[in-house]
C-alpha cells in the first residue's frame, strides 16, 4: 500500500500502513442526548488519502458531504454500524461506541491487515491487530476518513428524526445538549430516541 500524502512522519499509524491495507475506525454521537452512536470503518489506498481529508469536526457540513461522496466511491471497502438509544442505555456509551466500531469492522468486505482506532480504548474481541490512537482523527488520515463517514451518516439519521420529532430541533443540533435542545426537553419531555440514562436536563 502506498502511503498517502498526509501520513505524517510522527503518525503512529505510519508503520502499520507500510505493512499492508489498514482500516481506520471512528465513531460519531458519543456526546448527544438523543439518537444513535454511529461507527465507520474505511480502507482507502494511499493515492486517495487527499489532504482535504481531516477530522470531521474541522470541516463544514458541505465539505463533509463532498468528502463523504469521494471516500465512499473510492474506498477499497467501507462500512457503518449503528447502535441505538436503548442499546446505549444497556451497555453505557463507551461500550456502545466500541460495539459499533466492532460491528463496522466486521462488515468490511475486504479484511484489513490491521485496524487503527480513534481514542485510547481498544475494540473488545477484535481478532485483527489494532492500534488505538488518542486524537487519531486529527493525526491519521485513514481515521479521519472514517470520522467523516460516521459523522455524515449520523447527521443524515438525525435529519430523518427531525421529520418525525420536529419540536426538538434535531436538524440544527443533531441531538447534542444545546440550550435549544434542553428547552425543548423541558417543554415536551423526552422522545423515544432520547437516551434516558443521560442527564437530559
Amino acid at each position: 500500500m502506498a502511503l498517502g500524502p498526509r501520513c505524517p512522519e510522527g503518525c503512529e499509524g505510519r508503520q502499520w500502513c507500510e505493512r499492508g491495507l489498514v482500516a481506520g475506525v471512528d465513531e460519531a454521537g458519543r456526546g448527544p442526548l438523543a439518537g444513535p452512536v454511529v461507527a465507520a470503518a474505511v480502507i482507502l489506498e494511499g493515492e486517495h488519502l487527499l489532504p482535504e481529508i481531516k477530522d470531521s469536526k474541522q470541516l463544514r457540513a458541505s465539505e463533509r458531504e463532498a468528502l463523504y461522496k469521494f471516500i465512499t466511491s473510492h474506498a477499497l471497502s467501507w462500512a457503518v454500524a449503528v447502535v441505538g438509544p436503548r442499546e446505549i442505555e444497556r451497555l453505557d456509551i463507551l461500550r456502545a461506541s466500541l460495539e459499533a466500531m466492532s460491528r463496522a469492522v466486521s462488515k468490511l468486505e475486504v479484511v484489513p491487515s490491521a485496524v487503527l482506532v480513534d481514542g485510547p480504548h481498544p475494540i473488545d474481541d477484535l481478532s485483527l491487530p489494532q492500534r488505538p490512537m488518542v486524537k487519531g482523527d486529527a493525526l491519521c488520515p485513514m481515521i479521519a476518513a472514517a470520522s467523516i463517514v460516521a459523522k455524515v451518516t449520523r447527521d443524515r439519521i438525525m435529519m430523518e428524526y427531525h421529520r418525525i420529532y420536529p419540536q426538538y430541533g434535531f436538524s440544527r443540533h443533531k441531538g447534542y445538549p444545546t440550550r435549544e435542545h434542553r428547552e425543548a426537553l423541558r417543554r415536551y419531555g423526552p422522545s423515544p430516541i432520547h437516551r434516558r440514562n443521560f442527564r437530559l436536563l
